[in-house]
């Protein structure tokens, strides 16, 4: 499913269950040590996922153990992005050279929490969701918004190290299957404030994934997002 979301250059690896036995690296074992069985099943799942995709790139399997922010460190060179839920678990990457960050994420295809919307949306952003669930009920949108949000955080704090919060960007949603973001990072930052991504529903699942081609100077001017104008980027060099 995931790959559907990517262009040409990202590879990627998704597994349904847990079915496939994993092995850990050490340090990975280590980090997963006292950890309940599921979820030490489903992070072993995820990163051999992660390593598919490496060998697929013509790296060698490594340990992947996460860094500043919880986001797995992917070996000098490489872009990359895990992520897991109930009956999913993805990874994809790409060369450093051609991809400047890539973010993916799935989620069950339910209702969120109650609450959760009103923490994480303004209130441009809700209406927007209402309108779209009036024009189709059938898809779960509040979902989809939330996973277009993780999406879009995953790809900026490993190609930034600066952390936002779910009202720091903006997400407008496509029926069509894409999403825009408009980010407003607390502190400047010389990446491009606007992330593009792509959303698919089904299996009872919903999967988001931004890909950033542009690296760091290729800054296009910021509009304005459903919540506010983006924080304009800081010239390139003086973050």
């Amino acid at each position: 499913m995931i790959e559907e979301l990517l262009p040409p250059g990202v590879t990627s690896s998704e597994a349904f269950d847990d079915a496939a036995p994993a092995v850990l690296f050490p340090a990975e074992a280590a980090l997963m040590a006292g950890r309940r069985e599921r979820r030490r099943r489903q992070f072993a799942t995820a990163r051999a996922c992660a390593r598919h995709c490496l060998s697929e790139l013509g790296r060698r399997p490594v340990a992947l153990l996460p860094g500043p922010g919880g986001a797995p460190q992917w070996p000098s060179g490489v872009v990359g992005s895990i992520t897991h839920c109930e009956g999913y678990r993805a990874a994809v990457a790409a060369p450093a050279s051609s991809v400047a960050a890539l973010g993916i994420d799935a989620e069950p295809a339910g209702p969120l929490p109650p609450g959760v919307l009103g923490l994480i949306a303004c209130g441009a952003e809700r209406a927007h969701l209402a309108g779209l669930a009036a024009a189709d009920a059938s898809l779960p949108w509040e979902r989809i918004f939330f996973s277009a949000k993780e999406a879009v955080y995953k790809a900026w704090y490993p190609a930034t190290g600066i952390w936002l919060g779910f009202r720091d960007a903006s997400v407008a949603l496509s029926p069509a299957g894409t999403f825009t973001a408009t980010l407003r990072p607390p502190v400047p930052s010389p990446v491009d404030p606007v992330y593009e991504g792509r959303w698919l529903a089904g299996r009872g699942l919903v999967l988001t994934a931004v890909t950033r081609v542009e690296h760091a100077g290729a800054v296009r001017p910021a509009p304005a997002g459903p919540c506010g104008p983006a924080r304009g980027p800081a010239p390139a060099g003086t973050a």
